[in-house]
């Protein structure tokens, strides 16, 4: 059967928020978007669900020159994950990986400053948290998100996506508890393919979303 393409990302959360039902209004969800893209599909599941809504800052490695192929990735916490295949088969220079983290890092920070407000994040321990971006090509910023949850201490974690490689929702299982994604193509092309509106989101959608949902909580 052909996979079914989303509208835009508010039609793709909606859609995902269907396959989440058993987790609307537990008092220990935490729906967790990695932005920007991630934010319109999560501000949908956490609507649907009746549950608070927050970001998680990952950032991918890009190989310079080839910036879509992931040489790694870094997430809030410090934590920084290498893909060795890509690393040591290309022969990277820790000073290229460094210089590259680096700078992603300096641009998780300057994130949070704009998303947060200087707030702090939320308390992970314990929690159920939902952890949606917009799909999954690489899926290397999504993993160093998976392991800096459990660094923090979260009770466990479901990845949920609209569309994933189904490859990469099967590695990825290694890490989560649980990965759920609405369709799964093969052959997978590019996270962008299943979407009709893949416009970039901007840092004031984001922000706009986050107060939206800070909102409906209150």
């Amino acid at each position: 059967m052909k996979a079914q393409r989303f509208r835009d990302r508010h039609d793709a959360g909606r859609r995902l928020a269907e396959t989440l039902r058993e987790y609307a209004k537990a008092p220990d969800v935490l729906v967790l978007a990695l932005p920007r893209g991630g934010v319109p599909v999560a501000y949908e599941v956490a609507r649907a669900l009746g549950a608070p809504l927050d970001v998680f800052l990952a950032r991918k490695l890009g190989l310079p020159g080839h910036e879509e192929l992931a040489m790694g990735a870094v997430a809030s916490g410090g934590v920084q994950v290498l893909n060795d295949e890509i690393v040591h088969g290309l022969n990277i220079p820790d000073h290229v990986i460094e210089a590259v983290a680096a700078r992603e890092r300096q641009e998780l920070s300057r994130r949070e400053q704009l998303y947060r407000h200087g707030e702090p994040a939320p308390d992970l321990s314990g929690r159920v948290v939902i952890l949606v971006d917009d799909g999954l090509a690489t899926g290397a910023s999504m993993r160093a998100a998976v392991l800096a949850l459990k660094q923090q201490q979260a009770g466990s974690i479901i990845v949920a996506v609209p569309t994933a490689s189904p490859d990469i929702c099967e590695a990825l299982k290694a890490d989560a508890d649980e990965v759920i994604s609405v369709i799964t193509p093969e052959p997978f092309l590019a996270v962008g393919h299943w979407y009709d509106d893949f416009t970039q989101t901007t840092d004031e959608e984001v922000r706009d979303l986050l107060a939206r949902s800070s909102r409906d909580q209150a």
